[in-house]
């Protein structure tokens, strides 16, 4: 009984294994035979390498400054009997300001004026003698003693006369010290004496300080190691300033350049440059803190990207290059400058090759993607800017 049992057994165990061997095997078989799944698409927004005329700029940060200031002072004493301007108001060269009582200064024109008249009639009078005199010396009826002492007279008195008119013109120029004028145009700040007070020449602060704004200045700085370049395309003709707000969002004005400082600060390594602006608008404001852009040239049919597409790597700038395949390449590229978020690419790209501008956070070497268009291509723009924007 026992010989068929084994028996029975040494088959179960046959069948037993077999049928494993065929299940993994199977198994085997299946999985051997399952595809590689191939990775998704990155979804990305390209655009293409564009070929246009770019300004080329160097960068400062500068100070707005009056063109003229005038601290308008009095060159006489005496009591204001009148203001003639409001605070702030625009006003031009020789426009009165303020006048101080005149009285005092006519009286004593009409007294100087009156001790001229009185010489000049003395002098008639010794000019009338002296003609007689001459007549009867003539005739041998007066000494040469008396016609000489009435010359003398004469030409005292008229010393005397030309004296008394050198005194009124003097008077007449106090006179007009009393009219206080601004000497340049401009705009009036804050008045420093009132009606009724008595104005002295040795005041501080004045009568009123007038800023020159039209036009205006502009000193900002740039690094030494620019000074060169200025000077090259300085040499060929002068060259044009921009200003621009604080935030580069408004540009205010644009100018000339008119100097380059004669000497670099030790302290900073840095040149001061000053520019005049028209500054029409008053856009431009004595003080004020500004962006200066100073442009150099304007580089014909050079290639640019979005300054979005140009990534940092331990090697330098790159872009990741779409090729026609939908896959992507990494190029290293050399970047000129970025400027109102275009890249000027100086090296690594030529016109027509299409560029990552926003996604390549997903990219490697080779990756396949798929460009978006359009509405998809905006939103993806936009979600960038906002992460961009978060700290």
């Amino acid at each position: 009984m026992k010989r068929p049992l084994t028996l029975a057994l040494v088959a179960l165990a046959a069948i037993g294994a077999g049928a494993g061997s065929w299940f993994f095997a199977d198994r085997q078989a299946v999985v051997a035979a399952a595809p590689v799944p191939v990775p998704a698409a990155v979804p990305v927004v390209a655009a293409a390498v564009t070929g246009k005329d770019v300004p080329i700029y160097l960068r400062g940060i500068g100070t707005v400054i009056a063109y003229n200031t005038d601290v308008v002072r009095s060159q006489i004493q005496g009591q204001i009997v009148k203001i003639a301007f409001t605070e702030g108001q625009a006003v031009k060269a020789g426009d009165l300001l303020a006048q101080i009582d005149p009285r005092p200064y006519e009286a004593q024109i009409e007294q100087l004026t009156a001790n001229r008249d009185r010489d000049q009639a003395q002098l008639a009078n010794a000019e009338a003698n002296l003609s007689r005199y001459n007549k009867l010396g003539d005739k041998g009826y007066a000494t040469p003693q008396l016609i000489e002492t009435q010359t003398a007279q004469v030409a005292q008195l008229k010393a005397a006369v030309k004296g008394d008119q050198a005194q009124i013109d003097q008077a007449n120029v106090q006179l007009s010290y009393t009219r206080l004028t601004s000497a340049i145009p401009g705009i009036t700040g804050v008045r420093q004496i009132d009606v009724g007070n008595v104005i002295h020449p040795t005041d501080p602060n004045g009568l009123v300080v007038v800023t020159q704004i039209e036009p205006i200045s502009l000193l900002f700085t740039l690094p030494q190691s620019d000074l060169p370049l200025i000077q090259e395309h300085a040499a060929k003709g002068t060259l044009k300033v921009i200003a621009y707000s604080q935030d580069d969002k408004m540009k205010l004005d644009e100018g000339k350049l008119l100097l380059v400082n004669n000497e670099i600060a030790g302290t900073t390594g840095t040149v001061q440059l000053k520019a005049e602006f028209p500054n029409l608008e008053h856009r431009l404001w004595p003080g004020q803190l500004v962006n200066a852009r100073l442009l150099l040239e304007v580089r014909k049919d050079a290639l640019t990207v979005a300054g979005s597409a140009v990534q940092q790597g331990p090697n330098g700038s790159y872009v990741y290059v779409v090729s026609p395949d939908q896959s992507v390449s990494l190029r290293p590229v050399h970047v000129a400058q970025i400027s109102d978020g275009q890249a000027l690419i100086d090296q690594g790209l030529k016109s027509g090759d299409v560029v990552v501008v926003d996604g390549q956070y997903r990219l490697t070497e080779g990756s396949r993607v798929h460009e978006l268009h359009g509405k998809a291509a905006r939103e993806a723009d936009l979600q960038s800017s906002v992460q961009d924007a978060i700290p």
